[in-house]
């Protein structure tokens, strides 16, 4: 289930990241350990974490994710083992919001993909994932929200 998209702009915001490239069968093995080592070495910079874990998928591969995962920060980081310092640009995107499991993700990114075909929408091969409500926060599957955000071309 999605919320109603919407158009948004995003102001542009430091981030931390680790970049990983693995087959999407390892996602569940390697996400959680990438985000304890990502918000470890933040906090021992003593740096402010200013947002929830996102992942910034940069290609669509099937087969393959290439993606960050990482955080909104106060400041940039120093380079760290796999965690580097980066930038969130000033982006156009399309937004809305998944409610519930993980394993719906797939079923609201085509629901959202055809909500932008429909009204003519041109997308960068990019998205971002930001995870709003986690396990982490809330046991319960179905209060889980994940936004979903495709930068725009047009």
């Amino acid at each position: 289930m999605i919320e109603e998209p919407k158009i948004a702009q995003l102001d542009a915001t430091p981030i931390a990241y680790i970049h990983l490239t693995i087959p999407r069968e390892e996602m569940r093995q390697v996400m959680g350990p990438a985000i304890g080592e990502l918000i470890s070495t933040v906090t021992d910079q003593g740096v402010d974490i200013t947002g929830p874990v996102f992942a910034h998928h940069l290609q669509m591969d099937p087969k393959v994710f290439d993606f960050e995962v990482g955080v909104s920060v106060g400041e940039p980081v120093a380079p760290s083992g796999r965690v580097e310092a980066g930038e969130r640009p000033d982006t156009r995107v399309a937004q809305t919001v998944h409610r519930g499991p993980y394993e719906g993700l797939p079923d609201a990114w085509h629901r959202f993909h055809a909500w932008l075909e429909e009204r003519g929408h041109k997308w960068a091969p990019d998205i971002w994932e930001v995870y709003v409500v986690t396990p982490d926060s809330e046991p319960d599957a179905a209060n889980w929200r994940t936004e979903l955000n495709r930068p725009l071309l047009d």
